[in-house]
């Protein structure tokens, strides 16, 4: 099991839906929670991307020198850069890193985004656009000269000079609701993401890649993407979530959730349906909870709970077949130790965070 953490460089606070609690969005800030999160023991960081955000690959670059161990996992958007600009870019971040970048591929996004990024296909096009430019990316880090004739791309004599680190390129990771773009995934994906829907439709989405997968002759890894609030107990936990939202009235919700319905995006779709912008009912599973999606685009659900209640839930998503989990919480630097200190004793993980190695202290006379 690997885990990962959030880094939130589209802001952060202690409340969602409210300027109350937001914190200043500084490169200090989001080096103390990259810095604090590789010292906590996680494998990796999630760095989010979208018009609201600092620009996933400038920051991970920036971040890059102040860690030794923590993987990168940034985003890639296919029709926004060439895939062989993207194949270079790939493979002199994952050599800066000695090998640690990982690569979000991400090919929807809310209509508006899209349309500010010069993107004008429909759902379906943008997936054969995303299949077109794997094509050719994979193609280059292998060490080809790529010739490539597309409905949206053509390239000719398409080469990177210097290769990445990891062999054949950096893992990729894919997420997509839709049929076309589990298809894709299964193709191209070495790990398939989804949001944190209730266990049985988890268990769903792996059973129809992994047979997607086979199709295309491969094998598939699995990550899910959750928030956390863990507390020592059940009682502390969901007044922690109650919190979160205490913010939220009815105007706010519907505002936000007739933003939300404009997307194509089916994960999106399916996280709306858990909670039809309802305050009431929001457990949708035992310790699930979809109060966050109320007003957050994206992953929208939050485990909640004890520690032992937490690591429960966690497992049975594993017993699923999800290798990487990708947590938040809010404010996320303090969450980041919480989560570390509470839940990572409980998971079959490498202990290998500040709460579980033997400390020795000396004393030094004056």
């Amino acid at each position: 099991m690997e885990v990962f953490w959030f880094l939130p460089s589209n802001g952060d606070g202690r409340y969602i839906g409210t300027s109350v609690g937001q914190r200043e969005l500084s490169f200090n800030y989001l080096k103390q929670i990259t810095t604090s999160v590789e010292e906590l023991g996680y494998d990796g960081m999630l760095i989010p991307t979208g018009e609201f955000c600092e620009e996933s690959w400038s920051l991970a670059s920036s971040l890059i020198p102040f860690t030794d161990r923590l993987k990168f996992l940034i985003a890639l958007r296919p029709g926004v850069l060439s895939p062989t600009l993207a194949a270079r870019m790939a493979a002199s971040l994952d050599r800066i890193s000695n090998g640690r970048l990982l690569l979000n591929i991400v090919t929807g996004g809310s209509p508006k985004q899209l349309k500010g990024e010069g993107l004008f296909l429909d759902h379906s096009k943008r997936y054969d656009l995303t299949d077109e430019f794997l094509d050719i990316w994979r193609g280059l880090l292998k060490g080809e000269e790529v010739d490539y004739q597309g409905e949206h791309l053509q390239v000719e004599k398409a080469k990177v000079q210097f290769q990445s680190v990891q062999a054949p390129y950096p893992p990729l990771f894919f997420g997509g609701s839709s049929l076309p773009g589990q298809q894709v995934a299964a193709k191209h994906a070495d790990t398939y993401l989804t949001w944190g829907e209730p266990p049985n439709l988890v268990a769903e989405k792996v059973k129809e890649v992994k047979e997607l997968a086979a199709k295309e002759g491969r094998e598939m890894k699995f990550g899910i993407r959750f928030h956390v609030i863990v507390r020592p107990t059940e009682d502390e936990a969901w007044a922690e979530a109650n919190e979160l939202i205490k913010y939220l009235d009815d105007d706010l919700i519907e505002k936000a959730q007739k933003e939300l319905a404009k997307t194509e995006s089916v994960g999106q779709q399916r996280m709306l349906a858990l909670h039809n912008g309802n305050k009431e009912n929001l457990e949708i599973s035992p310790n699930l909870w979809a109060g966050i999606g109320l007003v957050r685009g994206g992953a929208g659900t939050a485990l909640v709970g004890s520690p032992e209640n937490v690591a429960k839930r966690i497992q049975e998503y594993a017993d699923i077949g999800i290798d990487t989990f990708i947590l938040s919480g809010y404010p996320h630097l303090e969450e980041a130790y919480t989560v570390a200190e509470l839940l990572f004793p409980l998971l079959p993980i490498e202990k290998k965070n500040i709460f579980t190695q033997d400390l020795q202290f000396k004393t030094f006379a004056r």
